[in-house]
């Protein structure tokens, strides 16, 4: 059984009641030339806890899903000395063959059961080094007693095989794995991220998890990576970041990319136009239904901005032109796709201020049920949107992105300890 095949599997009770998924594996490298020991699974249960399962209690591994027996300690799981989780440390390392010396990189490893009903890492699927394009040569698998180089500290560890692996996680999934890994570590699965995929990834990360990440790239890197965050988010990262270090990435962005970030790096972090992102879905009065359900249709955009469209007379990019109003979703889906927007906008209630703090920003959405409101300075220009997200973002404690909380419902759980 290879082992990257199980990542994201499902977990199973008897009963056939999912009790989570697959979130790594845990080994115990031995010394004397003895192949790693399986201790077990690394169980992802909601919400967004990790708990230990052992091999003891897994009673098959299919193709649809791993079966367990159905008792599940749910205390958190916690790496123990020796152990190694074969996802994230020992993919993409690089090992050499014992027959030749060659240097190769490690992309799986495969585990079997033993005649005592232990399991254990047997094979290892290796790639040895193209002839023009580095790691893409060759591929095959050798035993573990094949290979050597496992104990080795590397300077600088691949990580193309991890983030396949995860190549589907959520965003916020990717960056709670990635606190879990060390400083080292969390900085080459960084590097194999593309732009995108890590601006994603940051915007899910505690500030200082995002500053550590950020002075580890390249500052054209770096820069790249702000102009593919949202810009509320690029402004609150440079906003933790030494004034003279983000001026310098500020002058490497794009103009385009970097004017919104300016504009936001104005207000106060606690502020309506500190929370706010410039990028809401804007149209002039005269688009019709149709184009406004387009708008919204695209699936980039978070729900909390599709749930309704800003009507403003031109130019539409923030600051507008004139604010007219709102449009939310369910009045555009109970309307002939010919109607015009302007026709059916809401004014009432009033757009929030740029200099309106946190506690009437939230109260302003609690009052009228909105995930989302506009901000409007005083000439009448949109500045932009203040989403739920991102008032909770605020709310919650610092370190919320790090704790689950600790009721969950998960069938047939035991009380024993690991």
């Amino acid at each position: 059984m290879f082992i990257a095949r199980l990542s994201r599997l499902a977990v199973f009770a008897p009963n056939g009641d999912q009790v989570g998924r697959v979130y790594d594996v845990v080994a115990l490298l031995r010394l004397a030339g003895r192949p790693p020991r399986v201790l077990g699974l690394v169980v992802e249960v909601q919400p967004r806890r990790r708990v230990f399962l052992p091999m003891t209690r897994v009673t098959a591994i299919e193709a649809g899903g791993v079966i367990t027996t159905g008792l599940v300690n749910l205390r958190r799981f916690q790496r123990r000395a020796g152990e190694t989780l074969i996802l994230a440390e020992l993919l993409d390392r690089k090992v050499r063959l014992v027959e030749t010396g060659e240097e190769v990189v490690v992309r799986d490893v495969g585990m079997e059961q033993t005649r005592v009903r232990e399991w254990e890492i047997s094979k290892v699927y290796v790639q040895k080094r193209g002839r023009r394009f580095g790691w893409r040569g060759e591929t095959l698998t050798v035993d573990w007693h094949a290979v050597t180089g496992f104990f080795r500290e590397e300077d600088q560890q691949d990580a193309t095989s991890l983030v396949a692996a995860y190549e589907k996680l959520h965003a916020a999934d990717l960056a709670h794995l990635m606190q879990e890994l060390t400083p080292k570590r969390r900085a080459e699965v960084a590097a194999a991220l593309d732009d995108d995929r890590l601006a994603d990834v940051l915007e899910e990360l505690p500030e200082e998890d995002q500053v550590e990440i950020l002075a580890k790239l390249e500052l054209q890197r770096a820069a790249d990576v702000l102009e593919a965050m949202q810009p509320d988010d690029a402004a609150d990262l440079l906003g933790e970041l030494p004034a003279e270090e983000a001026e310098r990435l500020l002058r490497l962005m794009r103009p385009e990319e970097a004017k919104p970030v300016l504009q936001l790096l104005k207000y106060s972090e606690n502020t309506a136009g500190g929370l706010m992102t410039t990028e809401p879905v804007i149209l002039p009065p005269d688009a019709t239904v149709a184009d406004a359900l387009a708008r919204v249709r695209q699936p980039e955009l978070p729900p909390s901005l599709a749930a309704q469209v800003y009507v403003c007379r031109p130019p539409l990019e923030t600051p507008t032109g004139k604010f007219l109003g709102v449009v939310h979703i369910q009045r555009l889906l109970r309307e002939p796709p010919s109607t015009l927007v302007g026709a059916i906008l809401q004014t009432e209630p009033k757009p929030l201020g740029p200099e309106a703090s946190l506690p009437a920003v939230t109260s302003y959405l609690a009052t009228y049920n909105l995930v989302a409101a506009p901000v409007v300075d005083t000439a009448g220009h949109l500045l932009g949107a203040v989403t739920v997200d991102d008032v909770l973002d605020h709310l919650l404690p610092e370190d919320w992105r790090e704790r689950a909380p600790d009721e969950m419902q998960v069938p047939q759980t035991s009380t024993e300890h690991r």
